[in-house]
């Protein structure tokens, strides 16, 4: 491995939740789960590391959630800042300090931190046109304003970006502006605001990043390049909102510090409350190491703005890593909290207790950490039972099971190594170095793998050595297989820890382990001959179809629901005249027959009674109906349709039906019986 610079200490951040709502897995994936095994992983080793957390709640998206839910802002962060507290604690994201952004500490500091870039004259003074909603009487925060996107065409875009095509916008930008709140058309009226002037500081970021920290993942050295080669431009650091940190400053009544300049000045704030006499230690000494986990939606602030707000403050180190990743996808669809299309963390903890093991593998083996990867409940089941059931867990359970059975849970002493237990031992050996490389450069999938390739070092040993058969003919023989399965045992403990710290407490409980320490993984020495192992007791359990059902069905209600709530109806068709609607003849028939129409999925093969000789008419309906079920059913149909030939059937008109928001198709019938053959007008 690469010889790196020694560090006293590491701090480590994790990207601020907005407290507008609970975390979802790809909070999870991107940013927590790959911070907690990082930290876990140093502090195994003995490292000085704390790790730093907290809630964002200012912004416009939280105001926003309290005027439609008619609370305060601050009864909306209060509610989130708990369950987001709480439910990263019940996954076991090891913080060493989750604060908040509304703390007394935070907003003097970054109260602080703005005076002091505005007194050495860092911020510059720009007046700009931005949108208004005189009803209202208050200037419109982009969130706040509504109109068709120019990209695409979506006309519930807003006015910083449109979901439906992801293009990023200005609020000028929008086609037909208006209002959220009032639904009125804006006006443009002139405001102050300040600016970081982020040209200033391009060439020093630009020698930081592109010639200093090439290492640095390819995702985010690659978006850092981008936006460094378009050049950079000022950015406002306040904005007209009353909600948020007000701007410290005379002239600025009515004024706030943008969230994301409060937002990162958390990490320093939540520190503070933390070790308030040491904080400065793991900020501003250069022996410190400081490490961002993001999301890629949060590089650019944490790459290029923050470390610009901190070399123009002068005093801070700026970060040494940021290992942001893409994003995770649920089901092949992106994630949306608006569409309640997401994983909660909450409701996941309750719906699979004692499973949060499962989760942080399941993210952890899918991590999107160089592309976006997608999270099926499939999957989840899956490496459940082959995986974690099927290696991890049956490895541990066997080993135990077989020193309670031959040994009355005493650990057997090895006597003469074969070559094959030394190749063995060697394998595993060999794994510490992999392990801790993959981890040390943030690849946390890799770095999974091999803790994996250890149980299955384990899983195929003793299935080589089948010490069940040789109790009956030499116990020395089985002491040594079941000393060395056991030294396994309890390198897997120390591996999987920074992984599934749920499952690794467990498994040290079974074999009487006191505590991990990663400078003893690789070694066959862990435990002792003559020390107890407890009973076996089931590390992990399979999970059935019907529990995945539970989950896949109710994103299949929610993706139903986003349909019929987002529906919009299609635009009025041309004017016709009377006489030209009289024109058609549309009749009441009654079902005699329906069968599907061979070497064709869609149609469906109708024999109608109309009253009169009887017709076949074929429509595509064979997606939506099972031609049993519509059989003695009265429907409309145009009967003065020429006829036509479908996949070698002559149909003999049409049947009406009405396509419904989701796509399917509802064949039109009368309500109430009518005889066949009656007229429709």
């Amino acid at each position: 491995m690469e010889e790196k610079k020694k560090y006293a200490r590491t701090l480590v951040t994790t990207a601020l939740p907005y407290a507008n709502g609970p975390v979802h897995i790809g909070h999870l994936a991107g940013v927590y789960v790959p911070a907690d095994i990082y930290v876990r992983y140093l502090r195994l080793k003995g490292e000085d590391v704390i790790m730093i957390g907290g809630s964002d709640e200012h912004g416009v998206p939280i105001t926003i959630k309290a005027q439609k839910e008619g609370v305060t802002p601050q009864d909306i962060v209060d509610r989130y800042h708990k369950i987001i507290k709480d439910s990263m604690a019940g996954l076991g994201i090891s913080f060493d300090v989750y604060g908040r952004t509304t703390s007394e500490t935070h907003r003097k500091t970054a109260s602080e931190f703005f005076k002091k870039l505005y007194d050495n004259g860092e911020f510059i003074e720009k007046t700009s046109e931005q949108f208004y909603d005189e009803e209202a009487d208050q200037w419109l925060a982009d969130r706040y304003i509504t109109g068709t996107c120019p990209h695409c065409g979506n006309e519930g875009a807003y006015g910083d970006q449109c979901e439906a095509c992801g293009t990023s916008l200005n609020a000028t930008d929008l086609i037909n502006p208006k209002s959220a709140i009032t639904g009125n058309v804006p006006v443009l009226k002139e405001t102050k605001h300040w600016y970081m002037p982020l040209d200033k500081w391009e060439p020093r970021l630009r020698e930081w990043i592109l010639e200093g920290h090439k290492e640095w993942k390819t995702n985010v050295y690659g978006q850092c390049k981008s936006w460094l080669d378009n050049g950079l431009q000022p950015r406002a650091v306040t904005r007209d909102l009353n909600w948020g940190i007000p701007v410290p400053i005379e002239g600025a009544e009515g004024k706030v510090l943008y969230v994301w300049f409060d937002a990162p000045i958390g990490y320093i704030s939540n520190t503070k409350d933390l070790i308030p006499n040491d904080w400065e230690k793991y900020w501003k000494s250069d022996d410190t190491r400081i490490i961002h986990f993001i999301g890629k939606d949060n590089i650019v602030f944490h790459c290029l703005i923050f470390p610009a707000m901190l070399m123009a403050e002068g005093s801070y180190q700026i970060p040494d890593n940021v290992p942001a990743n893409e994003f995770l996808n649920l089901e092949g669809d992106k994630i949306s909290t608006s569409r309640n299309w997401a994983v909660w963390l909450h409701e996941y903890l309750d719906d699979f207790p004692g499973k949060q093991d499962v989760l942080r593998y399941v993210l952890t083996a899918n991590a999107p950490e160089t592309k976006d990867n997608d999270f099926t409940w499939k999957d989840f089941q899956d490496r459940n039972n082959n995986e974690l059931v099927a290696i991890l867990g049956n490895f541990v359970n066997r080993a135990i099971v077989l020193t309670n059975k031959y040994f009355d849970g005493v650990i057997p002493e090895a006597h003469e190594l074969t070559d094959y237990d030394r190749a063995t031992i060697d394998e595993f050996k060999g794994v510490k170095e992999a392990l801790s490389e993959n981890l040390e450069t943030f690849h946390f999938r890799a770095a999974l793998a091999e803790a994996m390739k250890l149980a299955r070092i384990g899983n195929k040993y003793l299935a080589d050595t089948e010490p069940w058969k040789l109790a009956k003919t030499d116990m020395a023989r089985v002491e040594t297989i079941m000393n060395v399965a056991l030294q396994i045992t309890a390198n897997l403990a120390i591996a999987f820890e920074p992984f599934l710290p749920f499952s690794a407490e467990k498994l040290r409980k079974m074999i009487n382990m006191e505590s991990a320490d990663w400078n003893k993984l690789g070694s066959i020495d862990i435990l002792k001959a003559g020390d107890r192992v407890e009973k076996p007791v089931l590390l992990f359990e399979k999970i059935d179809d019907e529990t995945i059902k539970i989950q896949t069905d109710r994103l299949e209600r929610i993706k139903q629901e986003n349909v019929l709530n987002n529906f919009t109806p299609k635009a009025v068709a041309p004017t016709v005249t009377f006489d030209d609607f009289q024109k058609l003849d549309i009749r009441v028939g009654k079902v005699l027959e329906c069968e599907k129409v061979k070497k064709a999925d869609k149609l469906l093969k109708f024999t109608i009674d109309d009253g009169m000789k009887g017709r076949t008419i074929v429509s595509g309906i064979a997606k939506f109906y099972n031609p049993e079920d519509l059989i003695g059913k009265e429907v409309c149909f145009i009967a003065n349709f020429p006829p036509r030939k479908l996949k070698g059937v002559e149909s003999q008109g049409m049947i009406l039906s009405a396509e419904d928001a989701d796509g399917r198709l509802v064949v039109i019938g009368p309500h109430g019986e009518v005889r066949p053959g009656v007229q429709v007008g």
